[in-house]
């Protein structure tokens, strides 16, 4: 017998954004092997370590002073400043702080930025596997995703420049190019950063840039390359950012949008409309995190870098599975010789290893047989989820 839920004949009558907004494959997998005991989680963008003291300490001290009010729709003055201090310090050039604007995560920077650059009859174009969050930002907006399917050779992404160019239209808006890459790792150049803003200022396009995982690099430098390293002041790019990655904040919920100043007004309205300004204590838990922080981001990398090597050995190991150890961010995407159907693979892993990962069916066109690993997170975890690994592609 069908069970019809309340209200399930009142869907015909919502916009058809709404109604065909896609269910997320990687929630998918997660409902289906959350409450198993001993599952190894590796299937989320976050480490396992929680947010440290002196972050958590600004946040009370400011709950303790009373600022529970609504505050400004930019962010706090304090807090601008010092991303501007932080962006000052990373980039190695002078920073303002009115071109940053403190966001209520960096899902909502991603709203924002495809909400002031296109709607209905629009088309952004993105390189993947990517996250899928960006495809569904865009189309919820009534815009179209156009994908362009990145290379893949021996496990290692590349990303070919003349499909990008060939798929402009007279209705695309922007370019998304998310560097260092989720979920591939890729890891665009500063050869490749000059080359596609020079594609950008051709077509007189936009760039959203997602450089999150900026600092999860590991070739040696401080940071992967920036559209700050080859932009000019007048140049048509938008940089998306969170404090989620870098510090272990992800459940706090907050990011930022960095901007051409005369900008302001017209996000602070768009924060306005939504969430009317991200709350203060919050905000002072930003302020400690980008001025104090450096340590903590230091350890997190080390950390990613020893789990990348656990990871990638370990697979490797198995002889079963197509791979590259990727340049930046904190994932591993793999594909297992012989199967095609990753959402099949990734439930059958929680079954069989007790290790949950990611489904590259979530990541669009290019990433259907892959499968995600985030390797932020202790030794001893990975190298026990990589046995087990090994032991189910083994049977």
């Amino acid at each position: 017998m069908t069970t019809t839920l309340p209200g399930e004949g009142l869907i015909a009558d919502l916009r058809p954004e709404a109604r065909n907004a896609p269910e997320s494959g990687i929630v998918e997998v997660m409902n289906h092997g959350r409450l198993r005991p001993g599952l190894i989680p590796l299937w989320v963008g976050e480490g396992d370590l929680p947010t440290p003291d002196f972050i958590m300490r600004a946040a009370q001290k400011s709950l303790l002073d009373g600022e529970t009010f609504y505050t400004w729709q930019r962010g706090i003055p304090e807090l601008r400043e010092a991303l501007a201090r932080y962006h000052t310090r990373l980039y190695g050039q002078p920073f303002s702080a009115e071109r940053f604007f403190v966001t209520g995560s960096g899902m909502q920077s991603v709203q924002i930025a495809v909400r002031m650059l296109a709607g209905p009859g629009d088309e952004l174009i993105i390189p993947t596997p990517a996250w899928p969050n960006f495809v569904a930002a865009i189309e919820v907006g009534g815009a179209k995703a156009v994908c362009v399917p990145m290379d893949l050779d021996q496990g290692r992404f590349t990303l070919d420049l003349d499909k990008l160019a060939a798929a402009i239209t007279p209705r695309t808006r922007a370019l998304i190019i998310n560097s260092p890459a989720n979920p591939t790792g890729w890891t665009a150049t500063r050869d490749e950063m000059a080359a596609l803003l020079a594609l950008a200022r051709k077509h007189g396009i936009w760039i959203v840039a997602d450089e999150i995982y900026g600092r999860f690099i590991y070739n040696g430098e401080a940071r992967a390359a920036s559209f700050h390293d080859v932009m000019e002041e007048e140049d048509r790019v938008l940089f998306l950012q969170t404090f989620s990655k870098n510090w272990a904040m992800t459940g706090w919920r907050m990011g930022w949008i960095e901007a051409p100043p005369a900008f302001g007004q017209i996000i602070e309205n768009l924060i306005q409309y939504s969430t009317s300004g991200s709350p203060v204590f919050i905000q002072r838990a930003g302020v400690a995190a980008l001025d104090e922080g450096e340590s903590f981001v230091a350890e997190q990398i080390a950390r990613a870098a020893q789990g990348r090597k656990i990871v990638s050995e370990g697979l490797k190991a198995t002889n079963r599975v197509s791979l590259s150890a990727p340049d930046g961010a904190f994932y591993q995407f793999f594909s297992v010789d012989g199967r095609v159907d990753s959402r099949a693979l990734a439930v059958e892993l929680v079954d069989t290893a007790n290790v949950g990962l990611a489904p590259g069916t979530a990541f669009g066109p290019g990433g259907e047989t892959g499968l995600r690993l985030c390797f932020a997170r202790k030794a001893s975890d990975l190298t026990e989820a990589v046995a087990r690994l090994q032991r189910a592609l083994a049977a």
